[in-house]
């Protein structure tokens, strides 16, 4: 019926972040994309099949499940040129108890002979149906008006300037919400063993040694399904939206589990999006230690995560406190890394020095030449470098002159951003 061709038309390529457990074939996959002056998530499913008992099918659904319960709007794709089918009756009056907004979308409109097809989906009692060709991209635009019109306010407070936001991130049963108590003296967050208890964004506001703090945890008891699902259960949408609204990320890795494949996504994605970086290895005080202990915990993670090699590594217990105020401090320190402005003046003697010690990459007789550099934004740094051949600048001199950049400014615990601009 073509969700997925609807999704990639919407998302445009931008894939964020593919969800699901070892084995399922199907996994959710998440995509940001924007319209006019909202920006959101998409989320694609595998279809809903209720007769298939396979054991792949099953998961899918609640795959899809899941998806539904994390939304804020639904879109029900339908085939116009099928029709009404009986999983169709049936995801239908699955939707309808969601008490969402349930938008039903007739696919592969193409022609103006399906145009009049559209009108048997009012039969599924889930309102006006809009048809669009997500392939041909017809009457796509109608359909996002629709959907941004059912989008909550943008309830983003103005917080003043010098308050850092913290977002606290990381798989479900890490140590997230105890840690969200425990750093800011509060039970305003729900803590419980079971994985996947939080659900709404809740911003816990405290100062500690003069500078005030956002911390932007996903806070929230769920409601007990009728359905106890085995693969782990919790708001990814609400995650991104906290890594989006913050500063500083705060990966919460288990030191009892060490480095999975899902921390290296949810890592991945603060770092796509240019956030200050802290991985924040909890649980501390369940590992049997010896004197070198943390220097193989350390390497591991560095070795697993090497794309974040800027990020500091902090080994804390939210139970018992341990190393938490310096980590509030370590998040104050790259707060102000991540906003760290340096002259242009300053910027090019480094560049310079850089350039005598080890000269640019050269093709087939042409050598890179830059010129000039100079810094764009903050939060995270962007810096523009002025150069002959872009297409020469490659990954290994790009990592050289961000080494280059962090032993002369700092810049611990931020990514940099370089922006090549021709010039001759």
């Amino acid at each position: 019926m073509g969700k997925s061709a609807l999704f990639n038309r919407i998302a445009g390529g931008r894939l964020a972040i593919v969800e699901g457990e070892p084995g399922i074939t199907r996994d959710r996959h998440y995509a940001e994309s924007h319209w006019l002056t909202r920006s959101f998530i998409l989320i694609d499913t595998g279809g809903i099949d209720f007769d298939d008992t396979d054991s792949i099918v099953v998961e899918v659904r609640r795959q899809a499940e899941i998806a539904i319960d994390e939304a804020d709007v639904i879109l029900f794709v339908v085939d116009a040129r099928t029709g009404i089918t009986t999983d169709d009756e049936e995801i239908a009056n699955l939707l309808r108890r969601t008490d969402k907004p349930v938008m039903v979308v007739a696919n592969k409109v193409d022609s103006p002979s399906l145009e009049a097809a559209i009108y048997e989906f009012y039969e599924l009692g889930l309102g006006d149906p809009i048809g669009v060709a997500a392939e041909h991209n017809r009457n796509i635009g109608d359909l996002l008006d629709q959907v941004i019109g059912y989008f909550p306010p943008n309830d983003d407070e103005d917080y003043e300037e010098d308050m850092i936001r913290v977002a606290v991130i990381g798989r479900p049963n890490v140590g997230k919400s105890s840690l969200v108590n425990a750093l800011s003296g509060t039970e305003r967050s729900i803590v419980t063993d079971i994985p996947g208890t939080t659900r709404d964004a809740v911003d816990t506001i405290f100062e500690w040694q003069g500078q005030r703090f956002v911390i932007v945890d996903t806070a929230g008891m769920r409601r007990r399904k009728r359905i106890e699902w085995n693969i782990e259960r919790y708001s990814v949408i609400r995650a991104l939206r906290a890594v989006d609204r913050s500063d500083v990320a705060l990966a919460v890795l288990d030191a009892v589990d060490g480095v999975t494949e899902q921390d290296k996504k949810v890592v991945g994605y603060a770092h796509e999006q240019g956030k200050a970086l802290i991985l924040v290895v909890n649980k501390w005080d369940l590992v049997e230690k010896d004197a070198n202990t943390m220097q193989v915990y350390e390497q591991e993670i560095r070795r697993e995560l090497s794309f974040v090699e800027y990020a500091p590594i902090a080994f804390v217990s939210a139970v018992t406190g341990q190393r938490l105020e310096e980590l509030l401090r370590l998040s104050q320190y790259v707060a102000n890394q991540h906003s760290l402005r340096i002259s242009t003046g300053r910027l090019n003697e480094v560049l310079q020095e850089a350039i005598h010690f080890n000269q640019p990459p050269s093709d087939k007789g042409k050598s890179l030449k830059i010129f000039y550099i100079n810094q764009l934004s903050v939060k995270p740094p962007v810096f523009a470098l002025f150069m002959n051949a872009p297409e020469l600048f490659h990954f290994s001199y790009r990592r050289y002159l961000e080494n280059r950049l962090r032993e002369a400014f700092g810049f611990h615990g931020t990514p940099i951003w370089f922006k090549l601009r021709k010039r001759t």
